[in-house]
């Protein structure tokens, strides 16, 4: 594989199996680095990482719970020993709870916040000092436009991902003066297994998801190629004067 924007850098991408991850897994190994897929889906990321490589490309695979600290510090260990310290993280793993929220329970939020937030706040504290004494590196956190248009029958999700949002500008702030970018990126409906069973939960709930709404919303559904370009263009130098930002990729639905 020939590649530019990411030549001779080591990248971590959670939940880099499936959906946007796996399509950013391919490009960011497309655009010259070292990836390290972290993910649970075993049979999934082991596959992806066998496609990598036969491609020329350089890509393990690491069966990893993000919800577990020993679980993340042990990739993370991987991860460097087969690469070097990772100089590009995408912390992208996440999962959706949709339900009517006097029915959400404790169990739901612990579940939620763990996956969707504690798991960057572990793995970027995981990374960081390695980031940092390879001279710096990026940070790409995926959040969502449920960080700032709520939907109904999606309180919890909303708030994890508001979380997301001001944990990536928090983290920017604090380590600009270390070399460190922090940035998120955020799609609107996507065409992955994640978003049609999303659209599926709406739908059985009287929500209105259907084709034609969103159509009006944004145009129509994202592919999963599309967010790992953004992603990639917040991991790229071509992004070295980008930290703190949220970058929308979701044709209008958050600007209307």
């Amino acid at each position: 594989m020939s590649g530019k924007r990411l030549s001779g850098k080591s990248a971590l991408i959670s939940g880099g199996a499936g959906g946007c991850g796996a399509a950013a897994s391919r490009l960011f190994a497309a655009e010259g680095a070292a990836i390290a897929i972290v993910d649970k889906q075993k049979a999934a990321g082991e596959a992806l990482a066998a496609e990598i490589r036969a491609e020329g490309g350089r890509a393990i695979f690491i069966e990893t719970d993000v919800s577990q600290r020993a679980a993340i510090d042990a990739a993370v260990a991987a991860a460097t020993a087969a690469h070097g310290a990772p100089q590009v993280l995408f912390n992208h793993a996440g999962t959706i709870v949709v339900k009517p929220f006097l029915e959400t329970t404790d169990e739901d939020y612990d579940w939620l916040m763990d996956i969707n937030m504690k798991s960057m706040f572990m793995m970027t504290r995981a990374v960081l000092p390695g980031m940092i004494a390879a001279g710096g590196g990026a940070i790409v956190c995926t959040s969502s436009i449920s960080a700032v248009a709520a939907t109904p029958m999606e309180v919890l999700y909303d708030t994890s991902k508001g979380a997301v949002h001001m944990f990536a500008r928090a983290v920017a702030v604090e380590f600009r003066d270390r070399n460190i970018r922090c940035n998120t990126v955020c799609p609107g409906f996507i065409r992955t297994p994640h978003g049609m069973r999303e659209v599926d939960a709406l739908t059985k709930l009287g929500v209105d998801a259907s084709e034609a709404a969103l159509a009006a919303q944004q145009g129509r559904m994202c592919e999963p190629e599309e967010v790992a370009k953004a992603a990639l263009f917040l991991a790229s130098d071509e992004a070295s004067f980008v930290n703190g930002a949220h970058l929308f990729v979701d044709n209008c639905f958050t600007a209307v």
